[in-house]
């Protein structure tokens, strides 16, 4: 039976730092799945740097989208007892950034939540742990922009699909964890 545990946060917050921790003090096989996308230096860079200080023995799988299919197709010729997906807010940008400029509201958040619920459905016929790892964006203050707006929107039902499933939901606030789900 899969255990599904969901880490959110704001940007520093530490939630990628304690779901690497968790996954190396729990997993042996742990598949990182790196959904960021290096559109310029300063993100290869950081990239890098990521992947750098990854286990050598974690294997990564870099998919800005499509993230259920690659990971499926991961799947088959390898066998993990964690996936650590980092991060949904990465996967709705570059949902978001492939649809047409004047689509709506509503077409963000159905793409969206299509690759969320493709994840969630594979997490739970899977026997390993997931980490999946996201920004809490409903805290802040609203975008300005129409594009703000609906990746706000989209990433913030995304999170609640996800929180409703998952057996644990962490929040990350300057590097502490707090419990919030059980």
């Amino acid at each position: 039976m899969a255990k599904l545990i969901f880490i959110l946060g704001g940007a520093r917050s530490g939630k990628s730092t304690y779901a690497e921790g968790y996954a190396s003090e729990h997993g042996r096989r742990v598949l990182y799945v790196a959904t960021a996308q290096a559109f310029d230096d300063e993100m290869r860079e950081r990239i890098a740097r990521h992947r750098d200080e990854r286990p050598a023995d974690w294997n990564t799988l870099e998919a800005p989208q499509n993230v259920a299919v690659s990971i499926e197709t991961e799947f088959q010729t390898s066998d993990y007892d964690f996936v650590l997906l980092d991060c949904l807010t990465l996967l709705a940008s570059n949902i978001l950034l492939h649809l047409p400029d004047d689509c709506a509201q509503e077409q963000v958040t159905a793409a969206v939540l299509a690759e969320v619920d493709a994840l969630l459905v594979l997490a739970s016929a899977s026997a390993g742990t997931w980490l999946i790892v996201t920004n809490e964006v409903g805290m802040g203050v609203v975008p300005p922009t129409r594009l703000g707006r609906f990746f706000r929107d989209a990433l913030g039902r995304a999170n609640q699909r996800v929180a409703q499933v998952a057996d644990e939901v962490i929040l990350l606030v300057a590097g502490l964890p707090w419990h919030l789900k059980p």
